[in-house]
């Protein structure tokens, strides 16, 4: 199945300043979600941002937020995004079906929310060199788990050019040079 850039939203799963610091291989994680986050604005792909009980966690890490202008989130308390009513309803509105996910934790909030979006129908693509755990023991159980589940995966690059789709497209040389 080809993702294609019409039916997609982004979705940032809470990338917080009191639970960023702790995350194992935060700089690659970073760099890799700033290169899908801008990918996707380049491509004209919706983003959507949620922020886990931000009153404990923390505002969104200022490399994203500042980067999404004007900056919104949806605040949640459940581990999946689909669980949050304001998320559920965004996204059914959006009329997309891929949901590109990044984020953290890999085996917390990122595996229930695609089990979640699986469930209802949508087609969840775990970014997986963008997303991340605490540890790496718990970010491999996620990503046997999302096998398990018949999850799709990907990565930013890989990604990024499926949905550009080809060398002649206009956006195509900003991607390339956004990917290096």
């Amino acid at each position: 199945m080809r993702i294609c850039r019409e039916n997609s939203i982004g979705l940032i799963v809470d990338l917080q300043e009191r639970l960023f610091p702790v995350i194992a291989w935060k700089e690659e994680l970073m760099t890799n979600c700033l290169k899908l986050s801008g990918g996707l604005q380049i491509l004209s792909i919706p983003l959507v941002v949620t922020q886990q009980y931000t009153k404990g966690l923390g505002p969104t890490i200022p490399e994203i937020s500042l980067m999404l202008q004007p900056f919104t989130y949806i605040e949640k308390s459940s581990f999946s995004c689909l669980d949050e009513p304001i998320f559920r309803d965004f996204l059914a509105e959006s009329g997309k079906r891929n949901v590109l996910i990044c984020g953290i934790e890999s085996h917390v909030c990122i595996l229930q929310t695609a089990i979640d979006l699986k469930t209802q129908g949508y087609v969840p693509v775990v970014i997986v060199d963008c997303i991340s755990s605490r540890n790496l023991a718990e970010k491999q159980t996620a990503l046997n788990r999302f096998n398990q589940e018949g999850i799709l995966t990907s990565t930013v690059e890989s990604i990024l050019f499926e949905l550009t789709r080809s060398a002649s497209a206009d956006e195509f040389k900003s991607i390339s040079k956004l990917v290096k």
